[in-house]
């Protein structure tokens, strides 16, 4: 018998939670306008201690048990720790992590959207208008100008223009470049171009392809960078000639004139010093791209800027110095785009020039020999300094009597 009393009054004891769970005082606030999911009232009134029903007419919901599993921001609410939140929205919280490296600390990375929208929209449209006037107007200026052609009679002769490590260092800088620029236009624009065409799985595969490419071949971009820097930007400090060069447009614009020049005329110095500017830009912000943890560019480059007032005087305000790795990488990719979509039309000009567009062109960097009547045409100081110095033939000077 006693037996007995001690397990009815262990039953009661047991059931009392589950009568303290009867809904049937529970009020419920109007959900007709979300369909019966808890309203912002309802979430107001359990952070007061309330009793809310999960879901309007079923208090019994699975979502109880989700508190006791995730504790505080659990499905049934609770005060935010505002400073908890703010800590991890801007990198200043100490998470710790089992596996993932530094980016799987950032939990709360808000500006990606802001990343993506820019990238789809103003980065490619304006980006494919730039390329596409660019090749539009040269097309426009070809059949507008026709080929430069040698005026002078041909000689036959021919003079060293540049030598074979001079080629090689050209040929390297320039033939990554065009690669580069390819594999990033196909990651840039696969999405809106090769999926439709190609589909999803060609693009996967093209993409992944194209950015193990684009990764490996930028050694040797950079390399050449350096090489050409060093071999040629002695010859490509600006002087007075460049000034006459300029005033006439170089000559391309109207048959029959030929400025004075150097070994390189203004308009090939431009592209030089855009070339290594430009070029060592991506190559920084590339670098970036690569080892974003290690070498983080744009907070200390904010700071420098901020420093100088700049940003305030042009309404930006101060700019942000504290910046999460996500945020870093968001903002080297974009700025790597920007120049090598300028970089690229500057290329493409180059290209036209010295292919179809000028005569004789081609062969300072193919073989390396040029004709001396091209020469004495594009770079008629340059060729005088080597007559001056033995280094090409002079067929004004006399010949020597043989002895």
């Amino acid at each position: 018998m006693p037996r007995m009393i001690m397990m009815l009054l262990l039953s009661l004891f047991l059931a009392t939670p589950l009568a303290a769970q009867d809904t049937s005082g529970v009020a419920v606030s109007d959900r007709s306008a979300t369909g019966g999911a808890q309203t912002l009232e309802d979430i107001l009134a359990r952070q007061r201690g309330e009793v809310v029903a999960p879901k309007s007419g079923d208090a019994a919901s699975d979502d109880d048990g989700a508190a006791a599993m995730a504790g505080q921001l659990g499905t049934l609410g609770g005060a935010s720790d505002a400073e908890v939140w703010r800590a991890l929205r801007y990198g200043l919280d100490d998470v710790k992590v089992s596996a993932g490296g530094p980016e799987a600390r950032v939990l709360i990375q808000d500006g990606g959207m802001t990343w993506l929208e820019f990238r789809k929209g103003p980065l490619a449209t304006y980006g494919a208008w730039l390329l596409g006037g660019t090749l539009a107007l040269l097309t426009l200026f070809y059949l507008i100008r026709g080929k430069i052609r040698i005026d002078g009679a041909k000689t036959g002769r021919t003079v060293t223009r540049f030598q074979a490590i001079e080629r090689f260092g050209h040929w390297l800088m320039a033939g990554s470049f065009v690669v580069l620029a390819i594999t990033g236009l196909l990651v840039l624009f696969g999405r809106m171009v090769v999926i439709p065409l190609l589909g999803h799985e060609a693009f996967s595969t093209i993409a992944v392809a194209s950015k193990w490419v684009h990764n490996n071949i930028s050694w040797a971009f950079m390399l050449g960078l350096v090489m050409v820097f060093f071999m040629w930007v002695l010859h490509n400090i600006p002087n007075r000639t460049d000034l006459k060069w300029l005033a006439v447009g170089g000559g391309i614009f109207t048959k029959g004139v030929h400025p004075p020049a150097k070994k390189f005329n203004a308009g090939q110095k431009m592209i030089f010093w855009s070339v290594i500017v430009f070029g060592a830009s991506i190559s920084a912000s590339g670098l970036s791209l690569l080892f974003p943890f290690e070498l983080p560019m744009f907070a200390k480059t904010f700071a420098i800027l901020n420093q100088t007032g700049l940003p305030q005087a042009v309404g930006f305000g101060e700019l942000p110095v504290i910046l999460a790795p996500h945020e870093e990488m968001q903002l080297a990719t974009l700025w790597h785009s920007i120049m090598a979509f300028v970089l690229t039309a500057i290329i493409l000009a180059h290209i036209y020039i010295g292919s179809v567009g000028m005569e004789g062109a081609f062969d300072a960097m193919g073989s390396g020999e040029v004709e001396e009547q091209w020469a004495r045409e594009h770079h008629g100081l340059w060729l005088k300094e080597l007559q001056e110095k033995g280094q090409a033939p002079d067929p004004g000077k006399a010949a020597h009597p043989a002895e």
